[in-house]
């Protein structure tokens, strides 16, 4: 299905967005969201793009589950909700951090030992909470902790340093590296650092929608299939209770689906199709409604993305539109038997 062979670095300059999603208020559109979407067909082709999908861009943590296949096939040894943890942007809820103490448990190493930055929790119940009991931010409430337990205990199994596990240079995370490239089938087109700490590779939306598809058609037992297996039985732990993409993955059979900050988000079949979509401001209330119109594209049943359309927008405090994707994005109309 898949070339073995890479591609060049996709090409690092502005993207040429397109309308993605109109913000309309009143059956007026107020707003406008530019961004880029692509959809993948079974065989890997692209069947649909808009935008531009071939420039560079950071899937942010859209691409955590290729880095936890990266330390997989070094040897980590998770599966079910801790091996889920560790492709995770959770919530800050007390199973993830229970969760990623676990882990770092099983490394034999502490939280002083976490690279990541400290932070409240992501979910604004929980931060609110927190904020209300006057605990400070720590390293295992931020949203990467359960990767940055599984980065240290992958660098324990293989003796590797632990204190310079974030270095890009370090042989975990080039590694990580190899893995990115593999799954992409790309080169990557620039590094720097992500909002955690971690190193994040540049590549393009084609890309990263036939890593995601990678995951999801692989052979049982490989890593790929492991962390595949692990998101889906157990989404809240890749992200959080209330979360829209556990609630997507729980609306669509075998979906597996990671969002990313900046507007990122990526979602496989079983089948190898696949989606990845990047809004250009970042508007997280975009997001998901241009990925369920990209996911109608690659075939799924629209019935079962009815509940993700879109947000209303409230004048008075009751709906009086939505954030609705571009007619582009519509499904084709079938022609009716003359």
């Amino acid at each position: 299905m898949y070339s073995s062979s890479l591609a060049d670095a996709p090409a690092i300059r502005e993207p040429l967005h397109a309308p993605v999603a109109h913000v309309v208020r009143g059956g007026v559109v107020e707003g406008i969201h530019y961004g880029s979407a692509a959809v993948l067909g079974a065989d890997g082709e692209v069947r649909f793009q808009l935008g531009d999908i071939e420039a560079a861009c950071y899937p942010r943590s859209a691409l955590k589950p290729v880095q936890a296949v990266a330390m997989v096939r070094a040897g980590l040894p998770l599966d079910g909700e801790l091996l889920s943890l560790a492709a995770a942007s959770h919530s800050g809820e007390e199973r993830h951090l229970a969760g990623a103490r676990r882990i770092l448990d099983l490394a034999g190493v502490a939280e002083d030992d976490l690279r990541n930055v400290p932070d409240l929790p992501y979910d604004p119940a929980v931060r609110d909470t927190w904020i209300r009991e006057n605990r400070s931010p720590s390293r295992l409430a931020q949203n990467c902790s359960g990767k940055h337990a599984a980065m240290l205990y992958t660098c324990m199994l293989n003796g590797w340093p632990l204190e310079s596990y974030l270095d890009p240079a370090h042989p975990l995370q080039t590694a990580i590296a190899e893995a990115v490239e593999d799954l992409t089938g790309q080169r990557v087109a620039q590094v720097t650092v992500d909002g955690c700490g971690a190193p994040l590779f540049a590549v393009s939306l084609h890309g990263l929608a036939r890593a995601a598809a990678r995951l999801t058609t692989a052979a049982p037992g490989t890593a790929e299939a492991r962390v595949a297996h692990a998101m889906r039985e157990h989404a809240e732990m890749a992200s959080g209770t209330g979360r829209d993409v556990a609630a997507l993955m729980r609306a669509v059979p075998g979906l597996l689906a990671k969002d990313g900050f900046e507007g990122v988000q990526v979602a496989a079949l079983p089948s190898g199709s696949a989606i990845a979509v990047k809004i250009a401001d970042g508007a997280n209330r975009a997001r998901i409604p241009v990925a369920a119109a990209a996911l109608a594209r690659a075939g799924v049943d629209p019935e079962l993305l009815t509940g993700f359309a879109g947000e209303p927008m409230l004048g008075g405090g009751r709906p009086v539109g939505s954030v609705r994707p571009v007619p582009a994005l519509d499904l084709p109309a079938v022609a009716t038997p003359a």
